[in-house]
């Protein structure tokens, strides 16, 4: 069957244009494999990127005709390899999705410190996106400010034990504490568990503000950026109910310094006070603010479907084919967004075109094992990670096969800056996994590093997180900040790609790219897969890890 066939008419013919007239900066060189595991094309690898990155796609935003675009050439690839379909319609799981868009116009956060009220700027002040679940909310209440907004009492920690938030608009810093064991940081730092953890209190609103480590790193602009143009997306149950959607609150907004130093006018402590607490990793205090707030919005809504692409290579042994080892990629991107220097079209060449090729150029290397592996091996392209992890998580509790899935390895933003000398493994100390991806490192000859930045709590920042919270074992490669290029400081390389071109347009097909790392990522990231595969049991969490007993089974 032919996919090629029903490509979106307005975008195929530019793209593959592109494939033939595009490239990325440095042709690609073919460093072929002495191990025994199947060469990776660094050809092809380039081949996948230029489609994917291409203007014609326009960024790949979830719901558009440039990732339906995107969708069918994974899928297209996927039948060209041999793999079975494994979708709910042949190679595509369609997730139902509801998107909003906040009109900008509307966007209110007011700040009542006695009779007048203080106006917040849309995007100089605040950000705020739109509603999944009102077309208009507004709510008006006192704000409290509960520290990190992190209820923890099995850790002994609690910003809620002393303050009352029933009706209230709590206000909380991003992050969790830095005494926190640093799984349940990575746990208790993410949003939603924010959020739910309010909304079971009775808050009616929610305000985020930036902590001390983002204040630092990350310019306000490069967060507001793109406020307004972006959608909210949840994916919609059998009754329609938006999944991880909090409506209990009807006010959701994060706020810049400047901004959030008005809240804290009168209070106890100043914003300041608060910032240089954190960023000495102090405890945070909770107490109640001296003023109100009011949070306001419209949205437009709307619901869309939006494929994840699934294929799979069957098992060979038929008392473990029933077993699955998944990898995953998102497919997506931020779409078209405001402009820089006069580009609208967020490319995502890094972020993450170059992931879904080496998922694709993985499944082509164990497509031409000579002796298939024993357990089946899942391979899935996913929508809406940009928003928020959807498609992954739709993935995992709506499952397309039957069986178990074992474990995860996902592929996201791998940067081939420079000559790679180590990787990052973000999740593998969490479970058995540890071995086999120790051995794949050294089998290709590069070193694993620890987590160069705990404080960004990437493990739960990527699509494994979805799997994790299903109870699977998972791992996500990165590349490390070591070089074999000793004039080249790796680390400056990617905080220079973090800051300058990360969710920006210039993360384009004019990005370097060394395509032997490329190449070695790949192996690695298969061979991890392929022993676990092959192996007699199929991983499990560490004892007494956290994840393992928060999510694994009993």
């Amino acid at each position: 069957m032919s996919y090629a066939s029903s490509y979106p008419a307005a975008v195929l013919p530019a793209a593959l244009a592109l494939l033939c007239a595009c490239g990325s900066s440095t042709p690609p060189s073919e460093t072929p494999s002495t191990t025994d595991v199947p060469d990776v094309s660094a050809t092809e690898l380039d081949k996948h990127l230029r489609f994917l990155a291409s203007d014609a796609l326009a960024g790949r935003m979830t719901g558009t005709p440039g990732y339906d675009a995107a969708a069918e050439y994974v899928a297209s690839q996927f039948h060209g390899l041999g793999l079975e379909p494994a979708g709910d319609d042949d190679y595509f799981q369609h997730v139902p999705y509801v998107s909003s868009h906040i009109d900008t116009e509307s966007a209110a956060v007011r700040v009542f410190g006695g009779e007048d009220a203080k106006e917040l700027e849309f995007r100089d002040d605040f950000v705020m996106g739109g509603d999944v679940s009102r077309e208009h909310a507004k709510v008006r209440a006192p704000a409290v400010f509960v520290g990190h907004g992190v209820s923890a009492p099995d850790l002994d920690h609690d910003d809620y034990a002393d303050v009352d938030v029933d009706g209230k608009i709590v206000v909380a810093v991003s992050g969790a504490p830095e005494a926190l064991p640093v799984n349940e940081r990575a746990y208790h730092s993410s949003g939603l568990r924010k959020q739910e953890t309010a909304a079971e209190r009775g808050a009616v609103g929610y305000v985020s503000l930036r902590d001390a480590y983002a204040a630092e790193h990350y310019e306000w602009d490069a967060t507001a950026h793109n406020a307004g143009t972006l959608p909210t997306m949840r994916w919609l149950s059998d009754d329609e109910e938006p999944a991880d959607h909090v409506p209990e609150l009807r006010g959701v907004a994060r706020l810049s310094e400047s901004a959030a130093a008005e809240l804290f006018i009168g209070a106890s402590q100043s914003h300041d006070e608060i910032m240089a607490a954190d960023a000495d990793g102090k405890a945070l205090d909770s107490f109640p603010l001296e003023v109100e707030l009011e949070l306001e919005r419209e949205s437009s809504i709307e619901h869309i479907t939006g494929p994840n692409v699934v294929g799979v290579l069957p098992g060979a042994d038929p008392e473990l084919a029933d077993e699955y080892v998944v990898y995953s990629a998102h497919l997506d991107h931020l779409g078209e967004g405001r402009p820089v220097d006069g580009d609208a079209i967020y490319n995502g060449a890094y972020d993450n075109a170059l992931g879904v090729s080496v998922l694709i150029e993985t499944a082509r290397a164990f497509s031409e094992l000579d002796t298939p592996p024993r357990r089946s091996i899942l391979f899935i392209a996913v929508g809406a990670e940009e928003l928020g992890l959807r498609g992954s998580d739709y993935f995992a509790r709506n499952q397309t096969v039957t069986g178990d899935l074992v474990a995860n390895v996902n592929l996201d933003m791998p940067l081939f800056l420079y000559p790679l000398r180590d990787v990052v493994a973000f999740g593998a100390e969490h479970s058995t996994l540890e071995s086999p991806v120790e051995r794949a490192a050294e089998a290709e000859g590069w070193e694993l590093s620890p987590d160069p930045m705990p404080e960004e709590v990437i493990f739960i920042r990527s699509d494994q997180y979805s799997f994790v919270r299903r109870g699977v074992p998972a791992v996500f490669l990165v590349s490390g900040m070591s070089s074999t290029d000793p004039d080249t400081d790796g680390g400056a390389a990617q905080r220079d790609f973090l800051q300058n071109h990360y969710h920006k347009p210039s993360d384009d097909l004019s990005q370097p790219i060394h395509w032997p790392s490329a190449q070695t990522f790949t192996r690695v990231n298969m061979r991890i897969g392929l022993e676990v595969a092959n192996a007699d049991a199929a991983p499990e969490w560490h004892s007494g890890n956290f994840f393992g007993e928060r999510f694994g089974e009993p």
